[in-house]
């Protein structure tokens, strides 16, 4: 049985925040440029927050020894007007520790009928 878990935030306002706060800082015409280095730099961390739904793959088997356990986690999500489907690494408490993969879509449609297959 597969179990879709939404998640309680708004997806798509991830990029308006950051711009916004970008403005506030460095100004309108410099907070566009400097928000897409941002997301370049954190993509796993903008990517885990930008995500709508989850869905649990199973246990991450990290190479050598680990003193905790990972699990593999699809999302679905919309960031910087583009629809996304991921595996993120994420540790028992949900914080993201990793992206395995990551593929943009145009479309809702599209994005969600990749994250129903992704294994």
């Amino acid at each position: 049985m597969t179990v879709f878990q939404p998640v309680s935030h708004s997806s798509d306002r991830v990029m308006a925040v950051l711009v916004a706060g970008l403005e506030l800082e460095f100004g309108r015409g410099a907070a566009e440029a400097l928000a897409q280095r941002f997301i370049a730099a954190e993509e796993c961390d903008f990517t885990w927050d930008a995500r709508d739904q989850e869905r649990w793959l199973g246990a991450y088997e990290a190479p050598g020894d680990s003193d905790f356990e990972l699990d593999r986690v699809a999302i679905i999500g919309f960031l910087d007007r583009q629809w996304f489907v991921a595996v993120c690494i994420v540790d028992g408490d949900g914080m993201a520790h990793g992206m395995i993969g990551r593929r943009t879509f145009s479309n809702e449609q599209g994005a969600r009928k990749a994250f129903v297959t992704q294994r």
